[in-house]
């Protein structure tokens, strides 16, 4: 079995007001209407990248192979079009907790198939990227909350998702 990794614990939501040092994402340059597009063609990347020999291999113990990054994506794609959707039906509603440190473990990201991983990525980035979409004009600055509190709009949501699948892109080198 593979080693768990060490938990981020970090907020992660300062990406929405200033740009991330790491992968260069800056949210204040994110068209809303742009993020269906940017998820669309964030998948080729993906499947390229689990197409590679060593998918299944970590570069180092305590970094996540580009098969663990891949099936967190996918979930994240899922997690959000989820959060967008309770945004869009529900007044201010406050979004489950999701541990994705435990839901790695727990689903052994680390022995799923890369093949399978792509394709179920491509499917859930399809699936948050027609519900982007979808959203109505005057429904980008309607809430939603994290249990921590974080308050977030359509829009916003939109782009701190949208850093996530970039960021990770980033980590993989695709």
């Amino acid at each position: 079995m593979t080693t768990p990794l060490e938990p981020d614990t970090k907020d992660w939501t300062w990406v929405l007001d200033r740009a991330c040092p790491e992968c260069g994402f800056l949210a204040s340059d994110v068209d809303p209407a742009g993020i269906p597009a940017a998820l669309r063609a964030s998948v080729p990347r993906w499947t390229e990248a689990l197409a590679r020999p060593d998918a299944r291999e970590r570069p180092e113990p305590s970094t996540w192979s580009v098969l663990e990054y891949g099936a967190h994506t996918r979930d994240v794609h899922r997690i959000f079009g989820e959060r967008l959707r309770l945004i869009l039906e529900e007044e201010d509603p406050q979004f489950a907790n999701w541990d994705q440190d435990a839901t790695a473990v727990e689903d052994r990201y680390d022995l799923q198939d890369p093949a399978v991983v792509a394709v179920e990525l491509a499917q859930a980035a399809e699936e948050a990227a027609a519900r982007f979409a979808g959203v109505p004009g005057d429904a980008w600055e309607r809430p939603g909350r994290r249990s921590n509190g974080s308050v977030f709009t359509a829009r916003t949501l939109g782009a701190y998702y949208l850093h996530d699948v970039v960021h990770h892109l980033h980590d993989v080198h695709a």
